[in-house]
């Protein structure tokens, strides 16, 4: 498995150096979030960008499904959680399927959620599963209503393998420039595969090969006003 390999090799741990209260990485040689106010961003990015609260205070089915590429820090999973904690059915589950190449360790992740008080009683549920969750990939929190799958390994090996829909898109990771590798057509046929007519997606890049690469795809894009210092980010939905 993944796991036992990123036991073995330290390598596939996340290399962290913390500048001025925020964490860097030194592999990719760029920030986890945003200086401005990273919990406001992830808030505007990924749950308005995917309308999430509207839709899951109007959800029909009992799942609903994101996939995410780049897991970081967690946040964009406790603003999910935490938004559907407040807004969804109880009957309803939240399945967060998240892609990570680098994991941060234990200590790293808890000083990163330090920053956010507000989503402190997710926080907690969370780290207290965490190393268990490095080695089984899967964790399920508040009797069931959310269930979180951690994929560890490169973003396009993971989806390679994956059959699982998502409902919504969160197109995330480091910016195209520093990790190239990540933003390849490849993740974006697989990202059409895994649609299905009311996916939506939403991403904080504004590139142009992305949006290109997504419309190749099969994606309706548009652009949106971006969060911060960033002119603009994209949203789109699948066109099938």
């Amino acid at each position: 498995m993944y796991n036992a390999a990123m036991q073995a090799n330290n390598s596939l741990i996340a290399n962290i150096s913390w500048r001025n209260g925020q964490p860097y990485s030194t592999q990719f040689d760029d920030v986890y979030f945003s200086s401005d106010d990273s919990l406001a961003e992830t808030n505007y990015v990924f749950l308005q960008g995917n309308d999430l609260e509207n839709r899951f205070k109007d959800i029909t089915n009992q799942r609903f499904t994101i996939i995410e590429t780049g897991f970081g820090t967690g946040l964009n999973f406790l603003c999910a959680a935490q938004c559907w904690l407040n807004t969804a059915p109880a009957h309803a589950q939240l399945h967060y399927l998240s892609l990570e190449k680098y994991p941060l360790n234990l200590l790293d992740m808890k000083t990163s959620h330090a920053i956010w008080p507000n989503l402190a009683a997710i926080s907690t549920v969370f780290l207290a599963q965490y190393n268990h969750l490095l080695t089984t990939e899967v964790a399920s929190f508040f009797e069931g209503r959310i269930q979180l799958e951690l994929l560890i390994g490169d973003a396009n090996n993971r989806l390679n393998n994956l059959n699982t829909r998502a409902d919504a898109w969160f197109l995330d990771g480091f910016a195209p420039a520093k990790n190239p590798s990540m933003w390849q057509p490849s993740l974006f046929e697989h990202m059409a595969r895994l649609s299905h007519s009311d996916t939506t997606l939403a991403t904080f890049t504004s590139a142009g090969a992305v949006r290109r690469g997504l419309m190749a795809a099969g994606f309706n894009i548009k652009k949106r006003t971006g969060f911060g210092k960033k002119r603009e980010m994209l949203i789109g939905n699948c066109s099938k």
